[in-house]
Protein backbone atom coordinates (compact mmCIF):
# COMPACT_ATOMS: atom_id res chain seq x y z
CA UNK A 1 0.00 0.00 0.00
CA UNK A 2 1.85 3.23 -1.32
CA UNK A 3 0.46 6.94 0.11
CA UNK A 4 0.80 10.08 -1.73
CA UNK A 5 0.96 12.79 -0.51
CA UNK A 6 0.59 15.86 -3.17
CA UNK A 7 0.92 19.17 -1.98
CA UNK A 8 1.93 22.65 -3.82
CA UNK A 9 4.74 24.94 -2.46
CA UNK A 10 4.68 29.24 -3.15
CA UNK A 11 6.47 31.20 -0.56
CA UNK A 12 7.52 28.24 1.99
CA UNK A 13 10.90 28.27 2.12
CA UNK A 14 10.47 28.38 6.32
CA UNK A 15 7.99 25.72 6.36
CA UNK A 16 9.22 22.75 3.72
CA UNK A 17 11.42 20.98 6.65
CA UNK A 18 8.71 21.27 9.54
CA UNK A 19 6.17 20.09 6.76
CA UNK A 20 8.15 17.02 5.23
CA UNK A 21 9.31 16.50 8.87
CA UNK A 22 5.76 16.52 10.80
CA UNK A 23 4.74 13.97 7.37
CA UNK A 24 7.39 11.33 7.74
CA UNK A 25 6.73 11.05 11.31
CA UNK A 26 2.65 10.41 10.72
CA UNK A 27 3.67 8.45 7.43
CA UNK A 28 5.65 6.03 9.61
CA UNK A 29 3.83 5.61 12.31
CA UNK A 30 0.96 4.52 9.59
CA UNK A 31 3.75 1.69 8.54
CA UNK A 32 2.64 2.40 5.12
CA UNK A 33 4.88 2.70 1.82
CA UNK A 34 5.42 6.30 0.90
CA UNK A 35 5.86 9.14 -1.38
CA UNK A 36 5.79 12.96 -0.56
CA UNK A 37 5.23 15.03 -3.59
CA UNK A 38 5.82 18.92 -3.13
CA UNK A 39 5.29 21.42 -6.76
CA UNK A 40 6.84 24.25 -6.09
CA UNK A 41 4.66 27.13 -8.15
CA UNK A 42 7.76 28.79 -9.26
CA UNK A 43 8.01 30.37 -5.85
CA UNK A 44 10.34 33.65 -5.46
CA UNK A 45 11.58 32.15 -2.86
CA UNK A 46 14.31 29.41 -1.86
CA UNK A 47 11.48 27.01 -1.29
CA UNK A 48 13.10 24.69 -4.29
CA UNK A 49 16.56 24.24 -2.26
CA UNK A 50 14.31 23.49 0.55
CA UNK A 51 12.90 20.91 -1.50
CA UNK A 52 15.85 19.58 -2.87
CA UNK A 53 17.72 19.58 0.52
CA UNK A 54 15.07 16.73 1.64
CA UNK A 55 14.91 15.27 -1.53
CA UNK A 56 18.69 14.17 -1.34
CA UNK A 57 17.97 13.29 2.70
CA UNK A 58 14.90 11.25 2.13
CA UNK A 59 14.64 9.41 -1.37
CA UNK A 60 10.81 9.39 -0.86
CA UNK A 61 10.30 13.01 -0.98
CA UNK A 62 10.00 13.63 -4.57
CA UNK A 63 10.18 17.81 -6.13
CA UNK A 64 8.46 19.53 -8.97
CA UNK A 65 9.46 22.65 -10.03
CA UNK A 66 7.25 24.45 -12.98
CA UNK A 67 8.56 26.54 -15.35
CA UNK A 68 6.31 29.56 -13.77
CA UNK A 69 3.74 30.10 -11.59
CA UNK A 70 0.67 28.38 -12.85
CA UNK A 71 -1.56 28.13 -9.66
CA UNK A 72 -1.97 26.07 -6.93
CA UNK A 73 -4.75 23.76 -8.70
CA UNK A 74 -2.44 24.21 -11.82
CA UNK A 75 0.46 22.43 -9.47
CA UNK A 76 -1.80 20.44 -7.69
CA UNK A 77 -2.38 18.71 -11.41
CA UNK A 78 1.44 18.48 -11.59
CA UNK A 79 1.36 16.53 -8.20
CA UNK A 80 -1.43 14.39 -9.19
CA UNK A 81 0.16 13.31 -12.85
CA UNK A 82 3.40 12.12 -10.94
CA UNK A 83 1.59 10.56 -8.07
CA UNK A 84 1.74 6.33 -7.72
CA UNK A 85 -0.10 5.88 -4.64
CA UNK A 86 -3.23 3.68 -4.16
CA UNK A 87 -4.09 6.29 -1.84
CA UNK A 88 -3.37 10.19 -2.64
CA UNK A 89 -3.68 12.86 -0.32
CA UNK A 90 -3.93 16.31 -1.19
CA UNK A 91 -2.97 19.17 1.01
CA UNK A 92 -1.56 23.07 1.92
CA UNK A 93 1.80 23.51 2.47
CA UNK A 94 1.42 25.93 5.10
CA UNK A 95 -0.07 23.52 7.47
CA UNK A 96 -2.87 24.54 8.52
CA UNK A 97 -3.99 21.36 7.04
CA UNK A 98 -2.47 19.19 9.80
CA UNK A 99 -0.41 16.41 8.66
CA UNK A 100 -1.27 14.37 11.87
CA UNK A 101 -4.89 14.31 10.58
CA UNK A 102 -4.24 12.14 7.58
CA UNK A 103 -4.31 8.90 9.89
CA UNK A 104 -8.06 9.89 10.81
CA UNK A 105 -8.57 10.40 7.04
CA UNK A 106 -6.70 6.93 6.19
CA UNK A 107 -8.76 4.86 8.95
CA UNK A 108 -12.24 6.45 7.46
CA UNK A 109 -11.21 5.85 3.32
CA UNK A 110 -10.48 2.47 4.07
CA UNK A 111 -13.63 1.73 5.69
CA UNK A 112 -15.45 1.59 2.11
CA UNK A 113 -14.82 5.14 0.79
CA UNK A 114 -13.14 6.87 -2.18
CA UNK A 115 -13.08 10.12 -1.05
CA UNK A 116 -12.53 11.26 2.57
CA UNK A 117 -12.74 15.23 2.44
CA UNK A 118 -11.27 17.06 5.78
CA UNK A 119 -14.46 19.36 7.27
CA UNK A 120 -12.72 22.58 8.77
CA UNK A 121 -15.21 23.24 11.64
CA UNK A 122 -13.56 25.95 13.27
CA UNK A 123 -10.98 28.00 11.15
CA UNK A 124 -8.41 29.47 12.42
CA UNK A 125 -8.16 32.02 9.91
CA UNK A 126 -9.27 36.03 10.27
CA UNK A 127 -12.42 36.94 10.09
CA UNK A 128 -11.89 39.04 6.80
CA UNK A 129 -11.32 35.18 5.26
CA UNK A 130 -13.94 33.24 6.60
CA UNK A 131 -16.67 35.76 5.42
CA UNK A 132 -14.94 35.88 2.16
CA UNK A 133 -15.07 32.93 1.66
CA UNK A 134 -18.55 32.16 3.02
CA UNK A 135 -20.31 34.49 0.41
CA UNK A 136 -17.94 32.89 -2.13
CA UNK A 137 -19.31 29.18 -1.78
CA UNK A 138 -22.46 30.27 -0.90
CA UNK A 139 -22.28 32.63 -4.94
CA UNK A 140 -20.57 29.33 -6.06
CA UNK A 141 -23.80 27.15 -4.87
CA UNK A 142 -26.42 29.63 -6.15
CA UNK A 143 -24.86 30.07 -9.75
CA UNK A 144 -23.58 25.80 -9.87
CA UNK A 145 -26.91 24.81 -8.72
CA UNK A 146 -25.33 22.25 -6.47
CA UNK A 147 -24.71 22.69 -2.41
CA UNK A 148 -21.21 23.45 -1.24
CA UNK A 149 -20.00 23.18 2.13
CA UNK A 150 -17.67 26.46 2.94
CA UNK A 151 -15.77 24.21 5.39
CA UNK A 152 -14.40 21.31 2.92
CA UNK A 153 -11.73 22.50 0.79
CA UNK A 154 -8.59 20.54 -0.86
CA UNK A 155 -7.71 18.15 1.76
CA UNK A 156 -8.57 14.85 1.90
CA UNK A 157 -7.87 11.81 0.87
CA UNK A 158 -8.68 10.18 -2.69
CA UNK A 159 -8.45 6.67 -4.18
CA UNK A 160 -6.35 5.56 -7.02
CA UNK A 161 -9.54 5.85 -9.23
CA UNK A 162 -10.92 8.98 -7.92
CA UNK A 163 -7.41 10.31 -9.29
CA UNK A 164 -7.14 8.47 -12.18
CA UNK A 165 -10.78 10.06 -13.37
CA UNK A 166 -9.65 13.70 -12.73
CA UNK A 167 -6.60 12.85 -14.36
CA UNK A 168 -8.42 12.67 -17.62
CA UNK A 169 -10.38 16.42 -16.95
CA UNK A 170 -7.68 18.53 -18.99
CA UNK A 171 -9.82 21.81 -19.15
CA UNK A 172 -7.79 24.84 -17.90
CA UNK A 173 -10.12 25.75 -15.57
CA UNK A 174 -9.06 24.36 -12.42
CA UNK A 175 -10.53 24.07 -9.17
CA UNK A 176 -9.40 20.34 -7.41
CA UNK A 177 -12.38 20.49 -5.17
CA UNK A 178 -15.29 21.07 -7.44
CA UNK A 179 -13.80 18.42 -10.02
CA UNK A 180 -13.61 15.97 -6.81
CA UNK A 181 -16.73 16.26 -5.75
CA UNK A 182 -17.89 16.04 -10.13
CA UNK A 183 -16.19 12.66 -10.50
CA UNK A 184 -18.93 10.99 -8.17
CA UNK A 185 -17.69 7.40 -6.28
CA UNK A 186 -18.73 6.40 -2.45
CA UNK A 187 -17.56 9.93 -0.02
CA UNK A 188 -17.63 11.12 2.82
CA UNK A 189 -16.30 14.10 4.85
CA UNK A 190 -15.36 13.80 8.99
CA UNK A 191 -14.73 16.76 10.97
CA UNK A 192 -10.31 17.42 10.96
CA UNK A 193 -8.67 20.29 13.12
CA UNK A 194 -7.69 23.65 11.12
CA UNK A 195 -4.43 25.08 12.45
CA UNK A 196 -2.87 28.35 12.24
CA UNK A 197 -0.51 29.02 9.34
CA UNK A 198 2.85 28.12 10.18
CA UNK A 199 4.53 31.35 9.13
CA UNK A 200 3.53 33.88 6.41
CA UNK A 201 0.81 34.74 5.04
CA UNK A 202 -1.59 33.79 2.48
CA UNK A 203 -0.46 34.67 -1.29
CA UNK A 204 -4.38 34.94 -2.09
CA UNK A 205 -5.57 38.40 -1.83
CA UNK A 206 -8.94 39.45 -3.40
CA UNK A 207 -8.26 40.20 -6.87
CA UNK A 208 -6.70 36.35 -6.97
CA UNK A 209 -9.94 35.47 -5.11
CA UNK A 210 -12.41 36.83 -7.48
CA UNK A 211 -10.75 35.52 -10.64
CA UNK A 212 -10.81 32.07 -8.83
CA UNK A 213 -14.28 32.18 -7.85
CA UNK A 214 -15.25 33.31 -11.98
CA UNK A 215 -13.10 30.45 -13.12
CA UNK A 216 -15.12 28.16 -11.11
CA UNK A 217 -18.78 29.72 -12.17
CA UNK A 218 -17.86 29.82 -15.42
CA UNK A 219 -16.66 26.54 -15.66
CA UNK A 220 -18.95 24.54 -14.04
CA UNK A 221 -22.24 26.25 -14.69
CA UNK A 222 -23.59 27.98 -17.65
CA UNK A 223 -26.09 29.93 -15.16
CA UNK A 224 -24.94 33.58 -15.20
CA UNK A 225 -25.84 32.89 -18.72
CA UNK A 226 -29.09 32.21 -18.28
CA UNK A 227 -29.14 34.68 -15.84
CA UNK A 228 -28.91 37.19 -17.97
CA UNK A 229 -31.45 36.06 -20.47
CA UNK A 230 -33.80 36.24 -17.56
CA UNK A 231 -32.98 39.93 -16.64
CA UNK A 232 -33.60 40.86 -20.60
CA UNK A 233 -36.78 39.40 -20.51
CA UNK A 234 -37.95 41.10 -17.74
CA UNK A 235 -36.53 44.62 -18.42
CA UNK A 236 -38.22 44.12 -22.00
CA UNK A 237 -41.37 43.14 -20.24
CA UNK A 238 -41.33 46.25 -17.87
CA UNK A 239 -40.28 48.73 -20.82
CA UNK A 240 -43.55 47.43 -22.54
CA UNK A 241 -45.84 47.94 -19.53
CA UNK A 242 -44.40 51.07 -19.31
CA UNK A 243 -44.63 52.44 -22.64
CA UNK A 244 -48.21 51.07 -22.62
CA UNK A 245 -48.33 53.10 -19.11
CA UNK A 246 -46.96 56.12 -21.08
CA UNK A 247 -49.82 55.60 -24.12
CA UNK A 248 -52.70 55.79 -21.99
CA UNK A 249 -51.19 58.76 -19.89
CA UNK A 250 -50.85 60.58 -22.94
CA UNK A 251 -54.32 60.11 -23.76
CA UNK A 252 -55.39 60.92 -20.56
CA UNK A 253 -53.15 64.17 -20.47
CA UNK A 254 -51.40 63.28 -17.47
CA UNK A 255 -48.08 64.16 -18.98
CA UNK A 256 -47.59 67.39 -19.31
CA UNK A 257 -43.64 67.93 -19.47
CA UNK A 258 -41.48 65.16 -21.14
CA UNK A 259 -38.85 64.23 -18.97
CA UNK A 260 -35.26 64.77 -19.27
CA UNK A 261 -33.88 62.81 -16.10
CA UNK A 262 -35.94 59.67 -17.21
CA UNK A 263 -34.14 59.68 -20.35
CA UNK A 264 -30.83 60.08 -19.40
CA UNK A 265 -31.35 57.56 -16.25
CA UNK A 266 -33.24 55.00 -19.24
CA UNK A 267 -29.41 55.24 -21.24
CA UNK A 268 -27.10 54.64 -18.71
CA UNK A 269 -29.40 51.83 -17.04
CA UNK A 270 -29.82 49.87 -20.31
CA UNK A 271 -26.01 50.72 -21.47
CA UNK A 272 -24.70 49.12 -18.55
CA UNK A 273 -27.15 46.16 -18.41
CA UNK A 274 -25.88 46.06 -21.78
CA UNK A 275 -22.15 45.79 -21.48
CA UNK A 276 -22.73 43.51 -18.38
CA UNK A 277 -24.21 41.31 -20.71
CA UNK A 278 -21.51 41.62 -23.28
CA UNK A 279 -18.66 41.38 -20.56
CA UNK A 280 -20.38 37.53 -19.37
CA UNK A 281 -20.32 36.51 -23.10
CA UNK A 282 -16.66 37.47 -23.33
CA UNK A 283 -15.83 35.66 -20.31
CA UNK A 284 -17.41 32.57 -21.77
CA UNK A 285 -15.87 32.76 -24.94
CA UNK A 286 -12.59 33.67 -23.63
CA UNK A 287 -12.52 30.48 -21.79
CA UNK A 288 -13.55 28.80 -25.02
CA UNK A 289 -10.49 30.42 -26.61
CA UNK A 290 -8.16 29.04 -23.83
CA UNK A 291 -9.21 25.62 -24.39
CA UNK A 292 -9.25 25.54 -28.07
CA UNK A 293 -5.60 25.83 -28.16
CA UNK A 294 -5.20 23.25 -26.90
CA UNK A 295 -2.07 24.18 -24.41
CA UNK A 296 -0.20 22.06 -21.70
CA UNK A 297 -2.23 22.76 -18.36
CA UNK A 298 2.00 23.35 -16.84
CA UNK A 299 5.29 22.94 -18.05
CA UNK A 300 8.11 21.36 -15.46
CA UNK A 301 11.07 22.61 -15.22
CA UNK A 302 13.35 20.32 -12.91
CA UNK A 303 12.20 17.50 -10.88
CA UNK A 304 14.08 15.18 -8.23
Amino acid sequence: MIVSIVSPVYKAENIVDELVSRLENVLNSMQVDYEIILVDDCSPDSSWLKIVANSKRNNKVRGIKLSRNFGQHHAITAGLDASIGNWVVVMDCDLQDRPEEIVSLYTKAITGYDIVFGRRVIRQDKWIKRMSSLLFYKAFAYLSGVPQDGTIANFGIYSRKVITAINTMREPMRAFAPMAKWVGFTRTAIDVQHAERFEGTTSYNWSKLINLALDISIAYSEKPLRLAVKAGLTISLLAFLYALYNVFAYMLGWIQVSGYASIIISIWFFSGLIIFILGILGLYIGKIFDSVKGRPLYLVDETI
